[in-house]
């Protein structure tokens, strides 16, 4: 009898038919002996909508307290989810409990909507476990030292449920969602793309923190510090397919790197749209600008993903730097009123409408050459490069967002990852 950790996206609870097919799914392995501890995502739309209703109510200037009440009207729909959840599995004849965050308790720091875990107590779940009770936990969330409810982002029920499975040392957290695994690029951009039987925690971690949505990259961190094994599969399969047929399908992440792994120069190419790009233009190059410019960013608690800063000339150099679209108006907001004029910066420019395409795999340790082939293949579909960036497992690139396709599509076929195995 095995400890295992399920985890359900929003897609896969998105009606009442769909989280029968969930408890019935859940029943199959809880009567195969498996103790079982569920974490469901919200509804499909409904955070949402719940956060839709917010900014239509909400002040002009937001302060904490603005993003305290966020965190604890986004909850609620986990709560409900998980509720529901619990019932239709008392339907199915299991014993079920569900608890939210706060009842479990999940600790986190006090960083509201995107709040970190810090401890999970485990004892009423196992408490419940050895009684035969299924277990369902809240995704998403959890409390602060002060007693609030905090939420870890989007995607936090990935984090959540990696997270349990740490806590409770599980044999496998097996990750349920809309995809039947992670593929070598998005299919809906090509269609040509293959689910990958396995692929290492480093590469899921690269392709997580460069786009590929699959997995949050917080939950793929988390997986990597506490050796977690994860399985990435599909919710969509019949409920009633063979237990041990399902429990080998899907993507594998593992710690293991095999000689067919290395073989594979790029496992897959990851990409995010919703990236933006500002330059502080004319700042003297003196020691201490990158913390000049970061440190307010960093402060006002935006991340910043690539860094270029140009050959200084007459004293002076620009500093460009991506941060989410999201984040991009206020970032540009901050430099201008503030950075620029303490440091003496000529200009701030930006464009939100950029994209960043990577290629990620292990194999790029032992292959020379291959961010000239990258290249080449960019620069002969008319691709102009603005801003690179690489690491030992990877290349990438920001571009033109509207050129997103075609390179995702030409870096696919120029790594042979069109063709069949």
């Amino acid at each position: 009898m095995a400890l295992i950790v399920h985890k359900y996206g929003g897609t896969s609870m998105g009606s009442t038919e769909r989280i029968r097919n969930v408890a019935k799914r859940v029943a199959k392995w809880a009567r195969a002996g498996h103790q079982l501890v569920v974490v469901p995502s919200a509804m499909s739309g409904e955070t949402n909508r719940l956060l839709g209703l917010a900014s239509e109510l909400a002040p002009s200037h937001a302060k904490t307290s603005y993003y305290r009440e966020l965190d604890m009207l986004a909850s609620t729909g986990e709560q409900a989810s998980s509720a529901l959840l619990a019932i239709a599995l008392q339907a199915e004849g299991m014993e079920s409990v569900s608890y939210a965050g706060w009842q479990v308790p999940v600790r986190t720091d006090s960083s509201y909507t995107k709040a970190r875990i810090e401890s999970i107590d485990d004892k009423r779940v196992r408490a419940d476990l050895d009684a035969g009770r299924v277990v369902i936990v809240t995704g998403f969330q959890g409390i602060d030292p002060e007693g609030n409810i905090t939420t870890l982002g989007r995607g936090g029920s990935d984090t959540s449920a990696v997270a349990v499975a740490a806590a409770l040392k599980a044999a496998e957290c097996l990750i349920y969602t809309d995809v039947d695994g992670v593929y070598t690029t998005d299919p809906r951009v090509v269609p040509a793309a293959k689910r990958l039987n396995t692929v290492s925690f480093e590469e899921m971690l690269e392709m997580a923190s460069l786009g590929s949505k699959v997995l949050q990259i917080r939950s793929v961190e988390f997986a990597g510090k506490y050796k977690v094994p994860m399985r990435v599969l599909s919710s969509f399969t019949p409920w009633d397919i063979d237990l041990e047929e399902e429990a080998k399908s899907g993507t594998l992440i593992t710690f293991e790197e095999d000689e067919k792994m290395e073989k594979a120069v790029v496992s897959g190419i990851a990409f995010n749209r919703g990236e933006a790009k500002i330059s502080v233009l004319g700042v003297p190059d003196t020691p201490g600008i990158a913390a000049g410019i970061l440190g307010p960013v960093a402060d006002a608690n935006i991340e910043v993903d690539v860094i270029i800063q140009n050959i200084s000339k007459d004293g002076k150099t620009d500093f460009s730097f991506t941060v989410s679209q999201g984040d991009y108006q206020r970032a540009v907001e901050l430099l201008r009123d503030k950075v620029a004029p303490s440091l003496g910066a000529s200009e701030v420019v930006g464009n939100p409408n950029i994209a960043k395409v990577s290629i990620v795999g292990i194999g790029m340790r032992s292959h020379v050459g291959v961010a000239s082939t990258m290249f080449r293949a960019l620069s002969k579909e008319g691709v102009n490069i603005q801003m690179i960036s690489t690491s030992e497992i990877k290349t990438s690139v920001v571009i033109d967002e509207k050129y997103l396709e075609l390179a995702v599509r030409a870096l696919h076929t120029a790594f042979g990852l069109d063709k069949s195995e």
